[in-house]
């Protein structure tokens, strides 16, 4: 049950839904979350009220076509297939949105099942509680 922000700068409509089923595509192809487990806050900014910051960290060279990617997800995944997520999310932001892979910044953050309500305010992963 990912958890899927993404934030660019001035990508537009269409490239934005794209990057979102790029992100969405390779969770299931690499980590296997099922299809219909789609959890994403899309976001663009126009940069004068809201705008992103990036440098050359590491060498890698962004520019205004760069795309943060925050995933929230259950911990459990391998370093192997969280490279291979990533390897994949930059892969298809390229196929579908244009996107160069430089510009696809990815960040996972992990938690437990206790960490998550999916609604009507329980804790669903938690198995059976009182109502």
């Amino acid at each position: 049950m990912p958890f899927v922000r993404i934030d660019t700068l001035r990508a537009g409509p269409e490239r934005l839904e794209a990057l979102g089923r790029a992100v969405h595509d390779a969770l299931v192809e690499t980590i296997g979350i099922p299809p219909d487990d789609r959890f994403q806050v899309l976001v663009d900014h126009d940069g004068a009220s809201s705008t992103l910051r990036y440098d050359d960290y590491l060498g890698v060279h962004r520019d205004d076509g760069i795309a943060y990617v925050a995933i929230t997800l259950r911990s459990g995944r391998t370093p192997a297939r969280k490279q291979a997520l990533y390897r994949r999310i930059a892969e298809l932001a390229h196929a579908y949105a244009g996107t160069e892979p430089r510009n696809v910044f990815v960040v996972l953050t992990e938690n437990g099942p206790a960490d998550w309500s999916l609604g009507e305010g329980r804790a669903q992963y938690l198995g059976p509680q009182e109502p």
